[in-house]
């Protein structure tokens, strides 16, 4: 347990609203061959074991990993499938370096989500069977029961919690890699149809099509394979209440359990501090909000006054979604997790072009599975 971990390669492929012309297998093996040439490694000789992350109600099938070995180079190689998030992929991977069972390791995520043509639908099945499925919520009614609460306990306002969705939209005019960025003004994000009050349509953000592929390794390995390793300082993760009626409403205590962990990994006291900028989780504008506090890098109920200041912005104290988070990128479903994570190896790489931030050497990922799930992750990098 003594080795450091790496991430001596990345790849992706796609961040598009539709791509018709390429299954979710071929996503995956472009963002694959992208991340072995990256890492410098053959898959079918240097890569000890394989992570794929993936939901079988989203894919239609069962046993996903039975669909994964040959887009990833990974025949006759131990493959297995994480049902969560791309930061518990990449937290699974992590351990089995830690552990002595592999020396480097590939781990996949990725959405096709413009071919699912029932998508509420499926995400709403994961609703606890007796209290809450036979209710038929949708996830923006839950989304916004938890946005009117959080707004009501910290005196967070609409226009803090549109801010963010500003904020976002122009971070992703710099990345080539967005979907959805805009040159909004505060009115744009105000304004539209309503999913579920308070939440506005204009606040949540769009599905995209894409597949991430990071390639980790030991200390050992990686030393041997890379210039320029980012190594995985902390990882953590939470999964807290599953039913509507025995979960906390105005905070979100797992992503603070979760942050805690990955803190007391990387030895870091006072994340305010240490943490030079953050890729965090912004399913809807107000999450983002919630996860910076719970995230301890700023106080309860600062969050949306010190986004309006400008504190988050890529010129500000904190950085916060540079990439343009999933408000401007897109969703990508259980990938959403990695590509946070992507975009702070890029960060801590150099590697980001327009949007690339001066003087970083720490960052931190942090995801959140979506409604109506309280299951989180984080993790922290440094170069």
């Amino acid at each position: 347990m003594s080795e450091r971990v790496a991430v001596i390669g990345v790849g992706w492929s796609g961040y598009r609203p539709v791509s018709p012309e390429l299954s979710y297998k071929e996503l995956m093996y472009e963002a694959a061959v992208k991340a072995y040439a990256d890492a410098g490694v053959d898959p079918r000789t240097e890569v000890d074991s394989f992570v794929s992350v993936a939901e079988d109600f989203i894919e239609g099938t069962s046993i996903f990993d039975e669909y994964v070995p040959d887009q990833l180079g990974a025949a006759l190689k131990p493959v297995h499938t994480i049902p969560g998030d791309g930061l518990h992929g990449l937290a699974t991977g992590v351990m089995l370096v830690k552990t002595g069972q592999a020396h480097v390791v590939a781990v996949e995520a990725h959405s096709k989500a413009s071919n699912v043509l029932s998508l509420p639908e499926i995400t709403a099945y994961a609703q606890d069977p007796v209290l809450n499925r036979p209710l038929k919520l949708n996830s923006e009614f839950i989304a916004g029961l938890e946005m009117h609460r959080y707004m009501h306990e910290t005196g967070t306002s609409l226009e803090q919690c549109a801010a963010v969705a500003v904020k976002n939209k122009r971070n992703a005019l710099n990345n080539p890699l967005a979907a959805y960025g805009a040159n909004w003004i505060l009115d744009d994000a105000l304004n539209g149809p309503q999913l579920a009050w308070p939440l506005i349509k204009s606040q949540a953000s769009d599905h995209a099509d894409g597949a991430i592929v990071v390639v980790l390794a030991s200390e050992t390995r990686a030393k041997v394979l890379s210039d320029r390793p980012v190594w995985v300082l902390g990882a953590g993760w939470c999964n807290g209440a599953p039913s509507l009626e025995s979960r906390e409403w105005g905070t979100v205590p797992y992503i603070t359990k979760a942050a805690d962990m990955a803190y007391r990994q990387a030895g870091i006291d006072n994340p305010k501090e240490a943490i030079k900028f953050a890729e965090v989780d912004d399913t809807y504008a107000y999450k983002e909000l919630m996860h910076l506090e719970a995230l301890g890098l700023c106080g309860r109920g600062e969050a949306g006054s010190l986004t309006e200041e400008g504190m988050t912005k890529t010129d500000g104290k904190l950085p916060v979604n540079a990439s343009g988070g999933s408000l401007g990128m897109g969703h990508l479903l259980d990938a959403s997790g990695m590509s946070r994570a992507l975009e702070v190896v890029l960060q801590l790489r150099g590697n980001a072009g327009d949007r690339q931030l001066a003087e970083v050497d720490i960052g931190l990922a942090q995801s959140w599975r979506g409604v109506p799930t309280t299951s989180g992750a984080v993790v922290i990098l440094a170069n």
